[in-house]
């Protein structure tokens, strides 16, 4: 499935709520839960399948990489885009990133990516969606599709700044700098 198909899919579908889909039926706990499987029902034609096992087998279907909590991305379309979830409370609220760069691309030799995701398909660059939800109260009251590429610089320019303030922390004197995997 495609972009314009999954539009089209949540459209033709009516199922917008959060709350009456995905709250409360031991699919997702919270709202931010809820949210990422109500993109993967959307972009497996899975909305109205109630069977678990059905279920699990379209995500089979249509995805390569279903995620995990600690690292991006949260699911790859099988020949296609990855997609990273967020979760925001209003729209003015600012997109939290987890503590790294915004992606315009997603790279399999990217050292924050698993051994699992690097190899769920032969690749080494993917476009990477954003699907981001504005979800208060257990609505879904938008949802941006944004790539990667049209709003992140190319990753680069934030390596250079990286490596800059890395530099810089590390000459100061007298302090002990944690180990960290963050890119």
């Amino acid at each position: 499935m495609n972009l314009l198909e999954f539009v089209k899919y949540c459209i033709e579908s009516n199922s917008l709520l959060l709350s009456s889909h995905y709250i409360g039926n031991n699919r997702a706990n919270n709202s931010g839960d809820a949210l990422e499987c109500f993109i993967k029902d959307g972009f497996s034609n899975s909305f109205i399948v109630e069977d678990e096992a059905i279920r699990l087998k379209n995500y089979n279907k249509y995805f390569s990489y279903l995620g995990n909590k600690n690292n991006p991305p949260d699911l790859i379309l099988k020949n296609s885009d990855a997609i990273e979830i967020k979760k925001i409370e209003s729209n003015n609220s600012s997109l939290a990133l987890n503590s790294s760069y915004p992606k315009n691309k997603l790279y399999a030799n990217s050292p924050m990516l698993t051994k699992a995701c690097k190899e769920c398909e032969n690749w080494s660059v993917k476009d990477i969606l954003y699907a981001i939800g504005n979800v208060n109260k257990n609505t879904l009251n938008t949802l941006w599709l944004v790539y990667g590429d049209c709003f992140a610089a190319d990753k680069s320019i934030y390596e250079r700044i990286k490596n800059k303030i890395t530099r810089t922390t590390t000459e100061i004197t007298n302090i002990e700098l944690a180990e960290t995997n963050e890119q």
